[in-house]
Order: structure tokens, then C-alpha cells, then sequence
């Protein structure tokens, strides 16, 4: 490890990289050229003797290494930006930074935004990265095993449930599970998504046979197809569905818990401190 040869500059650039993970944007963002981006991480690397990033399919992820070398990087331009204010006698405030997914922001977030945050909108994955890498003061996602570098607060947990029309058969029924979907058409989030799979290995579970209508990426896509009648969904409890289109519980599936992410180190942090105490002000209850 050559920490002699440890660059500020790289440190900043690649913290830029890390909220992309993609050269091409992060350059652009730096206004350098991307073999420039490359030249800096890589010798960033080195100078550290450890890979800060890998391929995962066609997508870039951060070593755990990367997570903390872009937590380090960002903590320390927090604390140069802090030092000279300090030195001119200004007192910069700092908006606080939300990572979430399109439905949370969509369905449960939605005070929280209009309170002046910086937004971050990306999946679990990248969700978990922005909290772990300290680009996000706070995230909100739902989780299935909790994290044992992150904390993990929980906010809500909503049922499952299946959004039809109202005029479909299955409407008049308070509740249904899933045997009631057997031989149903659904309309389904793509195969790798989380929620797909924990559907299909239910329903397999089940012994419930059911067909693929059509797949499509995010509630509000999803609640559409349902809504040209091409086939139902299953989603989860905090998605309210658009006139013409009810809901109903799936009693057999288990609920699905959001949580609020942060660094335990940041414990007491007010940035982190004040939007969690909103979030869980404004959460809708299930």
C-alpha cells in the first residue's frame, strides 16, 4: 500500500464516479476525459492495493473497499468545505440527501420531498451503496436481511396485495390468497427484480399455475397494463391504485417492511437526525 502516493484529486474524482458508477457520465461530470477518470481510479487503486470496484454483468458495483474509500472521500471534502467556511466566516448549510426508489417516492414519501431534501432515486442495490458510501445521509427501502454495517430503522410494513378492476370477480371478495390467483394472467416486475422472484417462488410454493401477461418495470407501469385490462398485479399495500383499479389483501403472503438506512456512525448526526424524524412523521400507515 503506497500512501505515499495517495492523491486528493483522485479521492474527489473518484467519489464522482462512485455516485455514477459509470466513467462515461462521472467525466463528463468532472469535465475530464474518460480515460483521465480511468488513469486516476486506477492508480487510486493501486496506491490503496485494493480493487475499489468490479463488474457485475453489464453493471459496475463498488468493492466494499470502493464503498469506504468514496465514504472517506466525501467525508473529507465535508471537513475542507467545513474548515474554510469556517476560516471566512461563513456558515455553510447543507441540505440533507434522500435515496429511495420510484416507489417509495411515488407512495410514501412524498411530504418528505416537498420539505427540501436533495433526492437520490435508485434501486435496493443502489440505495445501499449511496448510505454506505455517505453520498445519502439517509435511504429508505425494504429490506430482507438486514445489513450488519448499516442501521437499520423500521418505518412500515404493508401487505401484499392484488390490484384488479373493480369489476372483475375477485373484487367482491374482502380478502383472497393465493390459490385464488390459480390460472390467473399477471402482470409482473422483469425476472432478476426482487419482488418477482419472491412471487413466483410463493405461487410455486402454493402449487398455484398462473401466466405471464406481460412484464413491466415499476408500480406506476405495472398499474397501467392492469388498467388496460391486460392482466392483475401483486404490489405492495402502500401503492394506491388509480381510479377503476381496487385492491385486495393476499392474506397467505408475507407483508413487506420499509426501513430508514444510515451510517452508525452518524448516530446523532442532525442532517441525519431531523430527515429521519420526518420521514417517520410523514410515513403513511399501513
Amino acid at each position: 500500500m503506497d500512501l505515499d502516493r495517495l492523491s486528493t484529486d483522485a479521492l474527489a474524482s473518484f467519489a464522482v464516479f462512485a455516485d455514477h458508477l459509470n466513467f462515461t457520465r462521472a467525466a463528463e461530470d468532472l469535465h475530464i476525459s474518460q480515460p483521465s477518470l480511468h488513469v486516476k481510479v486506477r492508480k487510486l487503486s493501486e496506491s490503496l492495493g485494493r480493487p475499489l470496484y468490479r463488474r457485475r454483468g453489464r453493471r459496475l458495483v463498488l468493492t466494499a473497499e470502493g464503498e469506504a474509500v468514496a465514504r472517506f472521500a466525501r467525508d473529507l471534502d465535508s471537513r475542507v468545505t467545513a474548515f474554510l467556511a469556517d476560516l471566512s466566516g461563513t456558515s455553510p448549510a447543507r441540505v440533507p440527501t434522500l435515496a429511495a426508489g420510484e416507489g417509495a417516492y411515488l407512495y410514501l414519501l412524498g411530504d418528505v420531498v416537498r420539505s427540501g431534501v436533495r433526492l437520490i432515486n435508485g434501486d435496493r442495490a443502489r440505495t445501499l451503496t449511496a448510505v454506505r458510501t455517505g453520498r445519502a445521509d439517509v435511504g429508505v427501502c425494504v429490506l430482507d436481511v438486514l445489513p450488519g454495517d448499516v442501521r437499520a430503522v423500521p418505518l412500515a410494513a404493508y401487505p401484499q396485495v392484488l390490484v384488479l378492476p373493480g369489476d372483475h370477480p375477485l373484487a367482491a371478495r374482502p380478502a383472497l390468497t393465493l390459490a385464488d390467483l390459480a390460472g390467473a394472467p399477471l402482470v409482473v416486475p422483469p425476472p432478476a427484480g426482487p419482488h418477482r422472484i419472491a412471487l413466483e417462488r410463493a405461487l410455486r410454493a402454493a402449487d398455484v399455475p398462473w401466466t405471464l401477461a406481460v412484464e413491466a418495470e415499476g408500480w406506476p407501469l405495472l398499474l397501467h397494463f392492469v388498467g388496460l385490462g391486460i392482466g392483475l398485479a401483486v404490489v405492495n399495500g402502500c401503492v394506491t391504485p388509480p381510479p377503476g383499479l381496487v385492491r385486495r389483501p393476499i392474506t397467505d403472503l408475507p407483508t413487506v417492511p420499509y426501513y430508514a438506512l444510515h451510517l452508525p456512525e452518524r448516530e446523532g448526526d442532525p442532517l441525519v437526525t431531523t430527515l429521519l424524524t420526518r420521514i417517520q412523521e410523514t410515513i403513511p400507515t399501513p
